[in-house]
């Protein structure tokens, strides 16, 4: 192995919906974390492995650091905050503003305590002025001494590149953590509950897509022939009237969730999918541990 070899952790944090996902996903060269507009779209830590020459990358894509309504969301800030202090460096990213918000002093004060680099990745830089960048700059600067200040665009791609080469100016040297082949530790069942969320989360009007969770029944491929994996899955949702959403008039939402979703699933399997959907009523899951546990959310994690 390359004696130069660097590796270790890098976690991104930011408050929900600043673009952490898209930009993991961008970093690492295929989808992994799912994506939407609606805010806490990623509930769990996911860890994404990016290996070049140079090194090997571990990302930590956190749920987004907010003020918890629920032991849902209880559960998502503990995620966020513990893994700060397992981390070789810390990515945080805020949108182009000079509002400094609650949100963000919180932030600030979590990574007073923290004794790692920290890059500021300022997102969404498509969106302003160029001048208005270097006053976001300006602002920040003055409620953290940061070690870098990167502005991007996520979405775009741009200047994306100089966030890994920035990385592993602070990283160790050392071994990999992963095969070079490795790009997730997400096992195929989360990735395929994930991805049906996120299309639900697409679908649906925005007071529904934070009650909803979805639970992996069977996912089995079929022996020999024309390669097709069967899977089973439940969408789960906090009331009545939300699942007569879900489902729609004559079935169409749940055909169009699982149509979406199956196009994704294809291509992540490389494999037909025979994908069938239900959808359960699980009244204020969000505040039952038993509920969290069991749709996939690993307390021991905190």
């Amino acid at each position: 192995m390359n004696v130069n070899f660097k590796s270790g952790f890098a976690a991104i944090i930011g408050r929900p919906n600043v673009g952490k996902s898209t930009l993991m996903n961008h970093l690492i060269g295929q989808k992994i974390a799912i994506t939407s507009k609606k805010p806490q779209t990623t509930r769990n830590r996911i860890q994404t492995v990016y290996t070049c020459e140079e090194g090997q990358i571990v990302f930590l894509d956190t749920p987004g650091i907010h003020k918890a309504k629920n032991k849902l969301g209880e559960y998502m800030v503990q995620v966020a905050e513990r893994t700060l202090k397992e981390v070789d460096i810390i990515l945080w990213l805020v949108e182009p503003t000079t509002f400094i918000g609650a949100g963000e002093k919180h932030i600030a004060e979590q990574l007073g305590g923290i004794h790692v680099p920290v890059i500021l990745v300022i997102n969404k830089i498509d969106t302003v002025e160029k001048e208005e960048i270097l006053k976001v700059i300006d602002t920040y600067r003055k409620i953290y001494d940061f070690d870098e200040i990167i502005p991007v665009s996520a979405l775009r791609g741009k200047n994306t590149e100089d966030i890994a080469a920035s990385i592993f100016k602070y990283l160790p040297y050392g071994p990999m953590f992963y095969d070079e082949d490795t790009v997730t530790d997400q096992p195929q069942r989360q990735i395929a509950a994930e991805i049906i969320r996120e299309k639900a989360l697409h679908a649906l009007d925005a007071e529904i897509p934070h009650g909803i969770a979805v639970a992996i029944d069977k996912m089995k491929r079929r022996p020999g022939g024309k390669p097709m994996v069967d899977i089973e899955a439940t969408i789960i949702c906090e009331r009545e009237s939300h699942k007569g959403i879900i489902i729609g008039k004559q079935g169409a939402m749940l055909k169009k969730i699982g149509s979406n979703a199956r196009f994704e699933l294809e291509r992540m399997l490389e494999s037909g999918v025979n994908l069938k959907l239900w959808v359960k009523v699980k009244k204020d899951w969000r505040d039952s541990d038993f509920l969290i546990k069991n749709f996939g959310y690993d307390k021991k994690e905190i």
